[in-house]
């Protein structure tokens, strides 16, 4: 608790005393029972109580919106002409855990994680209603981690019609989101800096884009002048959208192929080469347990990439499992091109866009992180 970790597992708990009801907010105390933090209590789940502050204060909806309009505001330097997808609220970076926001074009995808942000549901979309009066909100809560809340799924149109893929420009391009269906809330929206930074350096480049998505990178590769794009991945709808947005900005007459399979496999059986490979996976670490064997996909992948990259060639690896911490990736891209024998420098590494705060005393919320390497010639 002294270290302001918003989270407090169950092990540092020692009793939860006139809890009703899941989600309840509750005053934390020190075992002599002086006061230390406000949060919300959970006995179901592995973190029985998150912290919304470490001042008294009265847990209502004046609180929940006063955050929501701070989150938001400070957004306005992400939103512009050019990009008008971005995330609002960010959980525990914006000190409301457990609830994440997104805006898409007009419209606005939410998630309710926890039980103690369920209680406030109804609040809270009358707040994005008051302030962005968005031309659709869906809910996206369909994820398995309320199950261990106690709460079920929830995935519905709360207002609007979506019929389909909305589109949304970043960076001056357009991208068709599935925002009821797609993977996360229908985009990578913590990704946007690290495709600005491929779209800078893919020209003149044949990039292998792996675990492609829709495309995102390689739509950026594209506008930045890359030569050819192998876009991979295990999903043919998530390829199909990815073929969408390279033909609706205009680069459907690059040479591009979209193939559909796993990425180890595709590695082994790969014989073309390429100067520009991109590997950002999901996570593959989502419980402390799988640290070790993540760990060693990560390397073979990367490794594995590593022998199919020209000299000069540029490799971009990112991992989003907070258990994989940045010290902990960096020794597993040293590993990899250890083992590879080949020579590589680092020219970037990347982490969280300002849309996608982390509190500094929260290091399970710094999760993204990512090297760029530029192998010897």
């Amino acid at each position: 608790m002294l270290n302001r970790n918003p989270w407090i597992f169950s092990g540092a708990v020692d009793r939860i005393e006139g809890c009703r009801e899941n989600g309840q907010a509750v005053e934390v105390l020190s075992a002599a029972g002086g006061f230390l933090a406000v949060g919300y209590v959970n006995p179901m789940s592995r973190i029985p109580c998150r912290i919304l502050s470490w001042d008294p204060v009265t847990v209502d909806r004046a609180l929940i919106e006063r955050r929501i309009r701070v989150a938001v505001a400070s957004r306005d330097r992400v939103l512009d002409r050019e990009t008008d997808a971005c995330r609002l609220i960010n959980s525990e970076g914006d000190f409301l855990p457990g609830l994440v926001i997104d805006r898409y074009g007009g419209g606005v995808v939410l998630q309710v994680l926890t039980a103690g942000m369920e209680r406030f549901r109804d609040d809270i979309i009358g707040v994005l209603d008051e302030m962005l009066a968005p031309s659709f909100l869906v809910e996206r809560s369909d994820v398995a981690s309320r199950l261990e809340e106690g709460l079920a799924e929830r995935l519905e149109v709360v207002h609007g019609t979506v019929s389909g893929p909305v589109e949304i420009r970043e960076s001056g391009l357009r991208f068709r989101v599935d925002v009821l269906h797609g993977q996360k809330t229908g985009l990578y929206l913590d990704q946007r800096e690290s495709r600005r930074m491929i779209r800078e350096l893919a020209r003149g480049k044949r990039m292998l884009d792996l675990f492609s998505y829709t495309g995102g990178f390689g739509v950026y590769a594209a506008a930045g002048g890359a030569a050819a794009a192998t876009l991979v991945d295990s999903s043919g709808p998530a390829l199909e959208l990815a073929r969408e947005n390279m033909a609706l900005n205009g680069f459907d007459g690059i040479p591009a192929e979209y193939v559909r399979a796993d990425a180890f496999r595709y590695l082994n059986g790969a014989e073309e080469r390429w100067n520009l490979i991109v590997i950002d996976p999901p996570s593959f670490a989502v419980k402390k347990a799988q640290v070790e064997q993540a760990a060693r996909g990560y390397k073979d992948l990367i490794l594995r990439a590593l022998g199919l990259l020209d000299p000069g060639g540029i490799l971009a690896s990112y991992s989003c499992s907070h258990h994989i911490n940045t010290d902990l990736f960096r020794q597993i891209v040293y590993a990899a091109v250890a083992d590879s024998g080949r020579t590589a420098q680092v020219i970037a590494r990347t982490t969280h866009p300002p849309d996608h705060p982390f509190d500094i005393c929260h290091r399970e919320g710094e999760y993204l992180k990512g090297i760029i390497l530029r192998v010897a010639e």
